[in-house]
């Protein structure tokens, strides 16, 4: 039987709603395209922060319930398996880095990190690792100074020095005990991170944004493959489900990081993530007891 609307001709309306649609794309494009370059980077810098904050809270409910280092391989795993449509379509020559040692240079560098990121993940809450993410954007702006020669003003290394005292009045009291260990574990992660960054940065020197997130991805999911195996468990389909959603979280998260890192100096990222991290902090206490009570009602 056929279809009522088979063989209908659309009517004008219909047919300009797609057209529509493009021009206000392109005229948000151009709008952007007129936003110096600071501000652009500090827009992209946020919406990254925000993704990342739901991203975090999703990665540690999951290393709560697998292996940290399995968890760890299958977020970046579906990463790229939510970007291979992209590849497919656009080619795979369009793809192909220009530096494909830089790009897993900076892949053993990003996957160093995130294995002491993920140890410490399932053993500290969510608003201590917050405190801790501040001492990143720390390490970056030292590295900034020392690799890229970026102004670094005093009022820049009287935000540094306050920042860190910050950080250290909220975790001291918390430096005892096995929990103090996987703080110091999380803390050594930081560094590490601000390396992988400030890698990013100059490899956006030479490299698309695509190209830089698809190869951390495939990078990323080669090297963290061995120590997933040792203790590996099947996930169920519902964990299954929650790592696709944390490849496409991861995904987006990083292509706006390396929009922001090619579009604004270091220290403007810096305050844009400062500002998030201290309203986030509070979201993530709260966040983190809802996920505590989810997890226990659906094990019982």
């Amino acid at each position: 039987m056929e279809s009522k609307n088979e063989g209908r001709v659309p009517t004008p309306r219909e047919r300009a709603r797609p057209n529509w649609a493009h021009r206000r794309l392109r005229h948000a494009r151009r709008h952007a395209a007129t936003l110096p370059g600071p501000v652009r980077g500090l827009m992209w810098a946020a919406a990254a922060g925000l993704v990342f904050s739901h991203l975090n809270a999703l990665m540690r409910l999951l290393t709560q319930q697998l292996d940290p280092f399995e968890t760890q391989f299958l977020r970046y795993l579906f990463g790229v398996v939510v970007m291979l449509p992209l590849v497919l379509r656009g080619g795979l020559r369009s793809y192909w880095p220009k530096q494909l040692g830089g790009q897993f240079t900076r892949g053993a560098v990003h996957t160093l990190g995130l294995c002491l990121w993920f140890t410490a993940l399932p053993k500290i809450p969510l608003a201590d690792m917050t405190a801790i993410g501040f001492t990143g954007p720390i390490f970056i702006m030292v590295g900034a100074y020392i690799f890229f020669k970026e102004p670094m003003r005093w009022e820049r290394w009287l935000a540094a020095g306050i920042g860190l005292t910050g950080v250290l009045i909220v975790l001291a009291p918390k430096m005892t005990g096995s929990g103090g260990v996987y703080n110091l574990v999380m803390l050594s992660s930081a560094p590490v991170f601000a390396a992988s960054f400030l890698l990013t940065k100059s490899l956006t020197r030479h490299e698309s944004t695509g190209v830089i997130v698809v190869w951390q991805a495939i990078s990323v999911t080669l090297f963290s493959l061995p120590p997933a195996l040792f203790n590996w468990h099947n996930p169920t389909p519902i964990q299954w489900c929650g790592f696709a959603l944390c490849g496409l979280l991861g995904s987006t998260g990083h292509y706006c990081l390396t929009r922001s890192f090619r579009s604004a100096d270091m220290y403007a990222w810096i305050v844009i993530l400062a500002v998030l991290g201290y309203g986030l902090n509070a979201l993530f206490v709260r966040l983190e007891r809802r996920l505590i009570h989810w997890s226990y009602s659906t094990a019982e």
